[in-house]
């Protein structure tokens, strides 16, 4: 782990202490806590998770907090559509979640940005092997992080047509800002899952990764993807010549994380076109346009 020049003595120190947790571990235990459905446990996690995070309860389709079965299900509540509406405009690439851009721009010479000082291969996050050709060399991409107060479904940018998917195994580091600025590749070396979809804008990768404490990786047509974390192989599923293709449409859920992560997403050179007035830091939701395709 190299220091970065920013980078306090106590970031130095959340992070090295990560590198000796059991990351694995301590994730199976928590998507297990999250499902504990002894009233009084999955009540006092509910209530103290709202109180901490400030959750608002009108916002969810389900505002009353005794009605969740267990942790989990408070976690990835569903919104009421009316409080993340679409923007009208069909040429929008839609935000897919509730978050904060981390970075956002092009990928130049195959390489995104991670952090001011840090980046990685684009082929490593997807999964590829070393020098495989994909269609995102001197594209764009826009990472967004979810902290654990935002909304954890994950919705499509646009619609389209499943082309593959993708589960690379790795670490579990945290993936909040003073992590990407002292992990090399983080987002290339934690576990994740990659959706390739054949869109009106080329195709399109989503990228969920994970992160320490993230109990789960889900997306509608395959279900829960992990756990387990630990003692997998990286393994892909074709779907463009699927007898039933898996077709989602603009805005409808895709996936979810069971505790809180990032998603990255991915578009060929040429196609998109982001709004100028998105920059690391700034908060975005659901539903709002990031740019438009051309």
């Amino acid at each position: 782990m190299t220091d970065h020049p920013t980078s306090s003595p106590r970031e130095r120190l959340f992070v090295a202490l990560q590198h000796l947790l059991p990351q694995h571990g301590l994730s199976t235990l928590m998507h297990r806590l999250a499902r504990v459905r002894w009233r009084p446990l999955k009540a006092l996690l509910i209530r103290a998770f709202a109180r901490l995070y400030r959750i608002d309860r009108t916002l969810a389709v389900e505002p009353d907090l005794s009605a969740y079965p267990h942790f989990n299900a408070f976690f990835t509540r569903a919104l009421r559509p009316d409080v993340r509406p679409l923007d009208p405009d069909p040429d929008a690439v839609l935000c897919p979640v509730d978050g904060t851009i981390s970075q956002i721009g092009r990928i130049a010479a195959g390489r995104l940005i991670q952090a001011k000082g840090q980046d990685y291969g684009a082929g490593e996050l997807l999964g590829l092997a070393d020098h495989a050709a994909h269609p995102f060399e001197d594209g764009v991409f826009a990472t967004i992080y979810l902290a654990p107060s935002d909304y954890h479904r994950i919705h499509m940018p646009l619609a389209g047509t499943l082309a593959g998917m993708t589960y690379a195994p790795g670490r579990l580091f945290s993936v909040n800002h003073s992590t990407a600025k002292l992990v090399p590749g983080l987002f290339a070396r934690n576990e994740r899952v990659v959706c390739r979809f054949a869109t009106e804008a080329g195709e399109m990768a989503m990228v969920l990764v994970g992160a320490i404490f993230v109990g789960g990786i889900e997306t509608v047509w395959a279900g829960e993807i992990t756990p387990p974390h630990s003692g997998r192989v990286l393994q892909h599923w074709e779907y463009r010549n699927a007898a039933n293709p898996v077709r989602l449409e603009r805005g409808a859920e895709m996936g979810r994380f069971n505790l809180g992560s990032t998603v990255v997403l991915l578009f060929p050179p040429g196609k998109v076109q982001w709004e100028p007035s998105l920059v690391p830091g700034q908060p975005v939701r659901l539903g709002q346009r990031l740019g438009v395709y051309e």
